[in-house]
C-alpha cells in the first residue's frame, strides 16, 4: 500500500496525521536485518520520499497532514541514506524520525558496525535536534540522555511494545528530568495489536513505576537511596497523561497548537463517560486519575479539529462494517500465504 493511500484514509475518517514515509536499503546480504526482497535503492526512497512531500506536507497552523523522513533503523539503512534523509527534511522543513537503541542487539551492532553508541551514531549523521524524534531509546547511556535533552530530540515511548518484544524498560523518569522531549507511541501492529494511546499512558504509568523500583540502590548525600523511595509519585496519571497530550505535540513540534484544551489551540478532544461500570468508584473522587487507574476504555466523543469522528464510543465518519469485514479477508489471505 502507498503511503497516500494511508494519508487519503485519514483525510476520510478526518484524522491528523503525521504521515512518515519508512525506507530500507541495507538488506540480509549486506548485513542487514531486513529480507533482501524488502529493501529499496536509495536514490528511488529520496525521490519517492520529496515527491510526498511536495504532495501532502501542509506546514500551515493547524494542518491536518504532516510528512516526516523515516529511514527504518541503523541495521535497515546505510549511513549514507541517513545522511542524504536528514539533508532533504531540513531543506523542506520536515520532522526526522527512526528507530534507536530499542533493545541490546541495537547496541551490539552499532558498536561492531559502526564503533559507536545509538546516540554517537546519530550525532555524527545529523540526526539530533528540535527537529528530530526517535522510537523506544530504552538503550541511551547517560551520555545519549544528556545529548537528548541538550539538543531538544525527541523520543517515541512504546512501553506496550518493549514488553511484547521483551526490549527493557525506559528509564522515564531519570528522562523526563534530564529535559528530554518525551511523548507516547505505540510502535507498530507486529509488536502492538491495539494501538490504544489511554492503554499506553497507563502501562508507561505502571513500567516507570516497577522500573525504578527495579534499579539496585545508589547513595545520594551519605544516605542510600532505594528505587521504590518515590513509590506511586514516580509517575502519576497525570504525569502519564501528560505525555499522552502535550508530550506528543512537543515530540511533533506543535506544541503552539495542540496537545491542550486552549484558547488558540485546535479544537482535538477526547471525552470519556464517568458514569460506568469500568469507571464507578474511581471516578467519584479523581474523574482524571480514574481514567489510567480504572479500565482503559475507548472515548465515547472525539472532535479532531472541532469536527466530531467518534460519537458514542462508535466512528462516526466511516461505516465500519464492511471495513472490519475486509480487513479480516486480507488478514486471512496474508495468514495462508504465509502458512
Amino acid at each position: 500500500m502507498r503511503l497516500d493511500d494511508s494519508i487519503e484514509a485519514a483525510h476520510t475518517m478526518g484524522m491528523r496525521f503525521t504521515a512518515t514515509r519508512g525506507s530500507m536499503s541495507v538488506g540480509e546480504s549486506q548485513g542487514g536485518l531486513p529480507p533482501d526482497s524488502v529493501v529499496e535503492k536509495e536514490p528511488a526512497i529520496l525521490k519517492e520520499t520529496q515527491r510526498l512531500i511536495e504532495r501532502w506536507h501542509d506546514a500551515s497552523y493547524g494542518a491536518m497532514t504532516h510528512v516526516a523522513v523515516a529511514p527504518c533503523s541503523p541495521f535497515s539503512v546505510s549511513q549514507d541514506l541517513m545522511r542524504e534523509s536528514a539533508k532533504l527534511a531540513r531543506a523542506h522543513g520536515v520532522r526526522l524520525h527512526t528507530h534507536l537503541a530499542e533493545n541490546d542487539h541495537d547496541i551490539a551492532y552499532t558498536r561492531e558496525k559502526f564503533n559507536c553508541t545509538p546516540a554517537q551514531y546519530a550525532e555524527d549523521l545529523g540526526w539530533v535536534g528540535h527537529d528530530v524524534w526517535h522510537a523506544h531509546g530504552v538503550k541511551l547511556d547517560d551520555e545519549g540522555t544528556y545529548l537528548f535533552a541538550r539538543t531538544r530530540t525527541g523520543i517515541a515511548h512504546c512501553p506496550c511494545s518493549n514488553m511484547r518484544l521483551a526490549s527493557g524498560i525506559l528509564p522515564l523518569r531519570k528522562m523526563l528530568d534530564a529535559g528530554v522531549p518525551i511523548g507516547l507511541g505505540v510502535d507498530g501492529s507486529a509488536s502492538n495489536d491495539a494501538a490504544h494511546l489511554l492503554n499506553e499512558a497507563r502501562q508507561a504509568m505502571l513500567l516507570a513505576r516497577v522500573g525504578r523500583a527495579m534499579e539496585p540502590p545508589r547513595v545520594e548525600d551519605g544516605r542510600t537511596v532505594y528505587g521504590c523511595d518515590r513509590g506511586p509519585a514516580e509517575m502519576t496519571p497525570r504525569d502519564a497523561l501528560r505525555l499522552a497530550t502535550r508530550g506528543g505535540a512537543e515530540v511533533l513540534g506543535r506544541a503552539q497548537e495542540l496537545g491542550q484544551i486552549k484558547e488558540g489551540f485546535c479544537a482535538d478532544i477526547a471525552m470519556f463517560r464517568t458514569d460506568t461500570l469500568s469507571m464507578a468508584g474511581g471516578a467519584v473522587h479523581d474523574p482524571v486519575g480514574a481514567l489510567l487507574l480504572c479500565a482503559s476504555d475507548n472515548a465515547d466523543y472525539t472532535l479532531v479539529n472541532g469536527r466530531v469522528v467518534v460519537r458514542q464510543g462508535e466512528i462516526a465518519t466511516v461505516d465500519m462494517g464492511p471495513l472490519i469485514e475486509r480487513h479480516n479477508q486480507l488478514a486471512m489471505r496474508l495468514a495462508l500465504g504465509a502458512a
